[in-house]
């Protein structure tokens, strides 16, 4: 494995540590960090989250996470004791979201007998 795939996933754990217990901000209730793309340089680190709520709720979440990224960028400097820890970008993951679109159009289409599974 490269370093910057072991640092992602590193730095996945840590920073879903401080999200999810060192933070006290009620917009990141419902946030959870699903991957992180480190670059080949180890500078930049893109961190994707999903957002239970409202269109609303995840663009205050968004912004909750980007107010806090220098606050948790040196958080994750001194626990993973990086001198220089990369700067930190949150995205929001649609993943989740286009897979359930996908699943409800294969259901409509299935349930108006136009697509059957197994058949190609």
């Amino acid at each position: 494995m490269r370093r910057p795939e072991r640092l992602a996933e590193v730095l996945r754990e840590e920073i879903t540590e401080i999200v999810g217990y060192e933070l006290d901000d009620p917009r990141l209730l419902s946030v959870t960090v699903t991957d992180v793309h480190v670059s080949d340089n180890l500078r930049d680190a893109k961190v994707f989250v999903t957002v239970q709520g409202s269109e609303s709720e995840i663009r205050q979440a968004l912004k909750g996470l980007q107010h806090a990224a220098t606050f948790i960028r040196q958080q994750v400097a001194l626990s993973l004791d990086l001198r220089h820890a990369p700067v930190i970008n949150f995205v929001r993951d649609t993943v989740e979201e286009n897979a359930a679109r996908i699943e409800e159009v294969i259901q409509d289409l299935t349930q108006k007998g136009e697509f059957q599974k197994g058949e190609g």
